[in-house]
């Protein structure tokens, strides 16, 4: 007899023996961790068997289990396939999960702070044990389930899912939708790079368009007049607890309406007017377990599959510089799927498109179910719904292409052509003008003008000419003396033009030789034109380069460049004449600079 008050194992293998203890305790334990199932029914199953017990021990784990409470017990035959649902309701429920734990993971190695957020991302990108796959998975499911939820959406709305008695589920989804939008928006300022901080100024800047109240939710959302410390803690706060507690309320409700009212079936599947999607005859029933289950389990393991080999081969996600508030970079857009407010907000007043007219799309959406209260959901009897629904994506497409930072924006061609030689890294490219080595950036101004020789002129009568011409109109006074005013040495800055020293810098050869490229692909609105870098000593390891663009005035209107019965582009002059008599054209100059230190890592 066992000195402890209940039966112990040792009795059991006093009694049974030990390998028959052993076995009865390992299938006590399975049934009691499935709610009913033991291991001879686990067997049976996942071997495609018919239970061999009774009643259907595979029906208990929805009745009293925890983890399968929420899953119908069997399907409708019609609604296991791909059509119609397309997997996108799984789809949608396996992201949650997936940006669930791939953010846990990043969150152990991440601080909210723009002092620190940064280099906790370089720090997972280069230090953490799979850090940089971990991130590149966190990204690139966040855009897959934005994509994923708002495909589900109109799935539902194209099959007329959203019909009685599913309205309230709609509605669910919606607030799914919408939340799921904030809630990528909102992770998107937490690497606190170039990229994320003017996309999210972007999208935080349309809260200002609010009547009454615009300054004040703008203010709140940033947390400062400018983003900052408070803008990427309540960012944070937002991404990891307010917004992921609202989308896991929501889950459930969405979940637990689709389960009651069931799947809804093929529209062609249904009599007009009814809804059968509850009443499952026994020779059309599906059961979870072992059917649906297996193939959930083979979705499981296909999509982690895919999702891993894009990280690891085909996608990485952006890491650009360090945020920096001083800087605006040319063509900042707010994320892909809020393009479609941005392009709407290139229609006009800021109010209407960028708040009333998203809130009345929203409105609407939401009104669907309670305005389409014809029986049928057949798509022959929806063809107005189904061209609104085609309209709705046709719509949502074009505005989201206005969107992009090359439509209806116009920027001058010297600002595109020195921004493209010298932006910053993004998205692994980095800007050609930085990528002279720092024993290659010889001291001294040089000129596109000496790359492509005149037939009747050297490139030293180039150079002559251009230094002439520097000295007749002081084109870089205002440059000199932002250079004398940082306490650059006068023996050290370059009032000449000199040769290109090919021999010693090839890379800053090939640099020149793309700025003249650029400059020479805009003969329109740069007639005349001529680069120059002018690299001066800023201090002990550390150059500075100036880049610079002189061309002829032309005459702009509508933002387009005027030109005569030839072709060419009309100049502007000035009074001045030159020794022939002849008007001389308005010279114009433009100018930005870049700091290169020895250390930097942009080059070898």
């Amino acid at each position: 007899m066992t000195i402890l008050p209940f039966p112990s194992f040792l009795d059991d293998v006093k009694e049974k023996g030990f390998k028959k203890a052993v076995f009865e305790g390992i299938d006590d334990s399975v049934e009691r961790l499935t709610a009913g199932l033991n291991v001879q029914d686990l067997r049976e199953a996942f071997r495609g068997e018919t239970a061999s017990r009774r009643p259907n021990p595979r029906l208990t784990p929805h009745a009293d289990g925890f983890w399968l409470h929420m899953r119908p017990s069997y399907f409708n035959r019609d609604v296991t396939g791909m059509y119609p649902s397309f997997r996108l309701g799984w789809l949608s429920s396996y992201f949650v999960w997936f940006e669930t734990i791939t953010g846990i993971l990043l969150m152990l190695w991440y601080t909210p702070s723009p002092e620190i957020a940064y280099g906790d991302m370089l720090t997972i990108l280069s230090n953490v044990p799979l850090g940089q796959l971990m991130r590149d998975m966190h990204r690139l499911g966040a855009e897959f389930m934005v994509a994923v939820v708002a495909m589900h959406m109109m799935r539902t709305w194209i099959t007329g899912s959203y019909k009685k008695p599913r309205q309230f589920t709609w509605f669910t989804g919606l607030l799914l939708l919408v939340i799921t939008g904030f809630l990528s928006f909102s992770g998107y300022l937490l690497p606190w790079d170039q990229l994320s901080l003017w996309a999210v100024t972007i999208g935080a800047s349309m809260a200002e368009a609010t009547p009454v109240v615009g300054d004040q939710v703008n203010l709140l959302l940033r947390g400062a007049p400018e983003l900052g410390a408070n803008g990427l803690l309540r960012f944070y706060l937002l991404h990891v607890l307010a917004l992921p507690a609202l989308l896991f309320v929501f889950f459930g409700v969405h979940y637990y309406k689709v389960v009651i009212h069931g799947h809804s079936l093929p529209p062609q599947k249904e009599n007009i007017g009814e809804d059968t999607a509850k009443r499952v005859p026994l020779d059309k029933r599906v059961y979870f377990i072992p059917d649906m289950l297996t193939y959930e389990m083979m979705w499981l393991g296909a999509t982690t599959f895919i999702i891993t080999v894009l990280c690891i081969w085909f996608y990485h996600a952006p890491l650009e510089n360090h945020a920096d508030p001083q800087v605006t970079p040319l063509g900042t857009t707010a994320p892909w799927y809020f393009l479609w407010i941005q392009g709407a907000l290139k229609l006009g007043d800021k109010f209407f498109w960028g708040v009333a007219f998203p809130t009345i799309a929203l409105g609407g959406l939401a009104l669907l179910p309670y305005l389409d209260v014809t029986p049928s959901r057949r798509y022959a009897h929806r063809r107005f719904m189904l061209t609104i629904a085609s309209l709705l994506i046709s719509v949502t497409t074009i505005l989201s292409y206005m969107g992009l930072a090359k439509f209806a924006v116009q920027t001058s061609a010297e600002t595109e052509i020195v921004h493209e030689l010298t932006f910053e890294p993004a998205h692994s490219k980095v800007g050609v003008g930085r990528t002279i080595p720092f024993d290659q950036m010889i001291v001294g101004a040089y000129s596109t003008a000496q790359i492509h020789h005149h037939d009747d002129m050297s490139a030293n009568d180039i150079i002559a000419e251009i230094n002439a011409e520097v000295l007749a109109n002081g084109q870089f006074e205002q440059m000199i003396q932002e250079l004398k005013d940082q306490h650059v040495g006068a023996n050290q800055l370059p009032l000449r033009f000199r040769a290109i020293p090919a021999a010693e810098a090839p890379t800053l050869q090939r640099v020149l030789e793309a700025f003249a490229h650029h400059l020479e692909a805009e003969p329109n609105e740069l007639p005349n034109v001529w680069g120059a870098l002018v690299i001066t000593d800023n201090q002990a390891g550390l150059k500075r380069l100036d880049w610079v663009v002189s061309w002829d005035s032309v005459l702009i209107q509508g933002g387009e460049v005027q030109l005569d019965d030839n072709g060419d582009p009309i100049l502007v002059y000035s009074d001045q004449v030159d020794a022939e008599g002849n008007r001389i054209p308005v010279r114009r100059i433009y100018s930005d600079h870049l700091f290169i230190h020895q250390a930097s890592a942009y080059f070898d």
